[in-house]
């Protein structure tokens, strides 16, 4: 039977389909737990044309180490439901990968491999193919090898992904209609790469040891807290749940810090069902979640900044994308620097730096960008001040600004959206019990990967003084 057939009768979706190349060699799986101790083990799921594939797992860090290797594991072919997006693709378990108790603390790449030598009479030629999946090793005792904790933006890579047809977003959605209900259980698609892996580069060559979790470790997880000094987000961390977010900042008030290297954080609220293998986010549909007809507002799946939710992620990071916006992104400001401007050089953060009021701060590097977080302003004397009217913490000091706007698209669906209001992603900090300190933009670790010398120092300042003490 032609693999196109093949894959038709898989996917069950004609539009899907007919999209799927014309050949008959693949390999593609994912990991059945996203997050796993030292020493568990890890099941993999895999469909693949072959009757045997090769399996190599490496730990993404300062460098690529490979710490697990199987060759000849048993390929199958497993069929797709049309549901996959939503409910997983249910497949059969294909090996399991023992996790040492040696192994760092991390996030492992899972590469698949396939390969043949050709026809039997003509083409000789030798194929190969490859994909990946990760999982995340967390610390079996958290805090022993270090009072750091990166909680991975590991909800948003399973928002984005669009395996099966649909995604949460309608631009890379089947027939550009959004889903709202996304599965952990089918091949991933990690933004690792893009944020996190070049600031955990950065910290590890540096002499950082960091320990790992996923952002659902928040969640069901959350008695590691304890054992930890400082929580980092990093990049693009935009999807949480209500208990992540209860469970951080009852941390926060009893003397934890945290360190937001990130942007559009804590943006949409989601909710995950079947034990965090998938979530719901209606998003701008808010209307149609079964919540709204509950008129029990306070796990409704859409922005945290929504009037019904009455939360914005302000109170938790100082900071909101109701008030931020794009810069070089979406065609916003696509032209200007992509730079903060230092308002109070003082401060203990900018230690070192030699930077001075008014002097740019990343642009080389386009820091700020592409998505950013600020608060409402205020300017007195040429100093911005928070209003506190948007829920940020009154004591929140704004330390740098850059002018950001939201796409009309993204923005107007909202009732209570201000049009054509410029906003300022805002760098800051606050104290409530600990410290919170926002970035305020997705790509801070891009000024760090490019060897930006004050934000290299601003980054220690903060890594060195929240992971030691309380403030």
């Amino acid at each position: 039977m032609k693999r196109r057939t093949l894959i038709s009768l898989a996917l069950g979706a004609s539009a899907l389909s007919a999209a799927e190349p014309d050949a008959d060699f693949f390999i593609e799986g994912y990991a059945g737990k996203l997050s796993v101790a030292q020493g568990e083990e890890v099941p993999l799921h895999i469909t693949t044309s072959e009757a045997a594939c090769e399996i190599e797992v490496a730990r993404l860090g300062a460098k690529r180490e490979v710490v697990w290797q199987k060759s000849g594991v048993a390929g199958k072919r497993q069929i797709v439901p049309e549901d996959a997006s939503a409910k997983g693709c249910g497949w059969s378990e294909s090996i399991r990968v023992p996790v040492g108790a040696e192994w760092k603390s991390g996030y492992y790449e899972v590469r698949l491999k396939i390969a043949d030598a050709g026809g039997k009479w003509t083409l000789h030629n030798r194929r190969t193919a490859e994909s990946s999946a990760f999982f995340i090793v967390r610390q079996a005792r958290p805090g022993s090898t270090s009072k750091i904790l990166l909680q991975l933006a590991t909800n948003t890579y399973n928002a984005y992904n669009n395996w099966g047809g649909f995604s949460i977003y309608a631009y890379n959605s089947l027939s550009n209609n959004a889903g709202h209900r996304v599965s952990f259980q089918r091949p991933a698609a990690s933004q690792y790469s893009r944020w996190e892996l070049p600031f955990v580069q950065w910290a590890e060559a540096n002499g950082y040891v960091l320990e790992f979790a996923a952002n659902s470790d928040l969640e069901h997880h959350p008695e590691m807290l304890a054992s930890y000094q400082l929580v980092l987000s990093v990049g693009h961390d935009e999807y949480w749940s209500t208990p992540m977010r209860d469970h951080l900042e009852a941390w926060i008030g009893k003397g934890g810090n945290v360190a937001f290297f990130s942007g559009n954080t804590c943006c949409w609220q989601v909710r995950n069902e079947d034990g965090g293998d998938a979530f719901t986010c209606w998003k701008q549909n808010y209307h149609l979640d079964p919540v709204f007809a509950s008129r029990e507002f306070k796990t409704l799946s859409t922005l945290w900044s929504h009037h019904l939710v009455q939360r914005p992620e302000n109170q938790l990071t100082g900071v909101g994308f109701l008030w931020g916006g794009y810069r070089r992104s979406h065609g916003q400001f696509m032209e200007e620097p992509a730079a903060y401007k230092v308002h109070r050089p003082d401060h203990w953060i900018f230690a070192g730096t030699g930077l001075r009021r008014d002097d740019d701060l990343g642009g080389k590097d386009t820091i700020v960008g592409y998505e950013c977080d600020g608060c409402e302003l205020e300017w007195k004397d040429g100093l911005p001040f928070a209003t506190s009217r948007d829920g940020t913490p009154k004591d929140f000091e704004v330390l740098a600004t850059c002018p950001v706007r939201w796409h009309p698209d993204d923005a107007e669906w909202y009732e209570r959206w201000e049009k054509g209001r410029i906003g300022a992603a805002c760098m800051g900090l606050y104290t409530r019990g600990g410290t919170v300190f926002t970035a305020g933009t997705t790509d801070w670790a891009h000024g760090l990967q490019g060897g930006d010398v004050a934000v290299q120092r601003i980054t220690r300042n903060l890594l060195d003084r929240l992971s030691q003490t309380a403030g």
